[in-house]
């Protein structure tokens, strides 16, 4: 079973994530801020994380999270889309300089998500 990791720091939105993706046959993991991304990324090691780029409470930000997984040869081959709001050109070229796979903007349809997280995951 391939493993999900969801980050976003609200709780309703990493809800509708996980419940668009019972579909397919995940384990889901959560994390509601950067630093609790790392440690379970580092911990589990999923197949996938779809993560949020704004985090308030001066934790890093998505990517910041991004970029460390990246450099990390431990993790450097999870797959990240950046699921966010901030959806304009220099936001998604930011997500590509710090090693995102994709970018997805918000609000988003699951039917789309769940496309893309198929054709991923393979």
């Amino acid at each position: 079973m391939k493993k999900i990791l969801i980050v976003d720091d609200q709780d309703e939105v990493r809800e509708l994530v996980e419940v668009t993706l019972r579909i397919g046959d995940f384990k889901i993991l959560q994390a509601e801020n950067g630093p609790k991304a790392l440690e379970i990324a580092r911990a589990e090691k999923p197949e996938l994380i779809l993560l949020d780029v704004m985090m308030p409470g001066g934790s890093i930000d998505g990517f910041e999270v991004c970029e460390q997984l990246k450099k990390d040869p431990e993790t450097e081959g999870i797959i990240i889309i950046m699921l966010t709001a901030k959806g304009q050109d220099i936001d998604k070229q930011r997500g590509r300089e710090v090693g995102a796979d994709d970018y997805f903007t918000k609000p988003f349809s699951p039917l789309e998500l769940m496309d893309k997280v198929e054709e991923v995951l393979g």
